[in-house]
């Protein structure tokens, strides 16, 4: 039953993550074919930033449900969010300094993933009312 209440939103979750990552290898392949193909890994791997960091914090915001882990959830979400924020810091660190990559198509494609994120609530509107 607890784990019941969650699977909407662990849907949601994973619905959200194979957008962003259809939305990613679709700009990805669109810029190699229409530019070069150094324009198209540098767009997949900012793209991938956001989706390896955003399928972190999912899995740690769904990792618990239910009334009774409520401090669970709370810690694990938190916990979620700041490793985001770090894997995403680090992945672009590791990029800039050890990769050649072209930072238009890079931050484009990252810009992207976020703004499917914030598109978010449009694309999962409630219909079943």
């Amino acid at each position: 039953m607890v784990a019941a209440l969650a699977r909407p939103g662990r849907e949601l979750a994973k619905q959200l993550l194979l957008i962003q990552s259809g939305a990613v290898m679709v700009l990805a392949a669109g810029m190699s074919i229409a530019v070069n193909a150094e324009w198209g890994v540098s767009a997949l791997i900012g793209g991938g930033i956001f989706v390896v960091a955003n399928a972190v914090f999912a899995f740690c915001a769904f990792m618990f449900s239910g009334a009774r882990a409520a401090k669970l959830i709370t810690a694990s979400f938190y916990t979620g969010e700041a490793l985001k924020i770090l894997i995403t810091v680090a992945l672009f660190y590791v990029a800039y300094m050890y990769m050649k990559v072209d930072l238009v198509p890079l931050q484009l494609t990252y810009s992207l993933a976020l703004g499917i994120n914030f598109l978010a609530p449009v694309l999962f509107v409630n219909k079943k009312k």
